[in-house]
């Protein structure tokens, strides 16, 4: 995608999940669902453009074909750099939690919304052995700090768990190797995201502070390979 010409601003898509096991109301699918009347009120940087929003199935091999479905969905304008963040739930969390990577490894503590229960699996068979680590390319650190300046409690994680938000995560930073997209997910606090009406905000700064980021990144040539 670098090679093809100036790319004319960031496209960022933003997922959340339906209900789950012990999540009867998955507050991320409410802050998906109002994710654009909140930028239509608010706005957005400059060259920078909220696309889809979706809610995903709380599924993971079962659902499979719909998740690279609305992966695929993004990219078929090609002026401009795709962006996935998606959203899930960490109900043991105190902070947001930014994760940096995900692992090939599915092993799940209770079945998914479809019955599937996998343990120690590989996500992707074709990456080897359950170890092997997929890296999101954005700079976790720099979104961090620009999420911390505007006051948001947010840490950096190097484990997103083994259940399907990893799952979808590991599948995502694929696509994104595979497509020159790029993606990030972001845990919530289960009791923060469900309490406050305002939650809404941490997706917009995040959105906001990628877009500072893969502005920077989008004057390098080897920004998207």
């Amino acid at each position: 995608m670098g090679s093809e010409g100036p790319l004319e601003g960031i496209t960022v898509n933003i997922t959340g999940f339906k209900k789950f096991h012990g999540v009867p109301e998955n507050p991320t699918e409410i802050i998906v669902e109002n994710l654009k009347e909140f930028v239509s009120k608010r706005g957005l940087p400059k060259g920078l453009t909220l696309g889809s929003c979706n809610i995903l199935e709380t599924v993971g091999e079962g659902a499979l074909v719909n998740l690279y479905a609305t992966l695929q969905s993004a990219i078929a304008e090609k002026r401009f750099s795709i962006l996935w963040v998606h959203f899930g739930v960490n109900s043991g969390a105190t902070k947001f939690t930014v994760e940096q990577q995900a692992v090939n490894e599915a092993t799940f503590r209770c079945p998914d919304e479809m019955g599937w229960k996998p343990q120690k699996e590989p996500i992707i068979k074709a990456d080897g052995e359950i170890t092997h680590i997929r890296e999101t390319s954005l700079p976790v650190n720099k979104i961090c700090e620009a999420l911390s300046e505007k006051g948001f409690d947010v840490m950096i994680s190097d484990d997103a768990g083994r259940f399907v938000c990893n799952y979808v995560y590991y599948h995502s930073l694929h696509f994104a190797e595979q497509s020159g997209t790029k993606s990030l997910f972001v845990h919530e606090l289960y009791i923060y995201a469900a309490t406050n009406s305002s939650n809404g905000g941490i997706a917009n700064e995040i959105v906001e502070a990628c877009h500072f980021i893969e502005s920077m990144l989008c004057v390098s040539k080897t920004s998207f390979r």
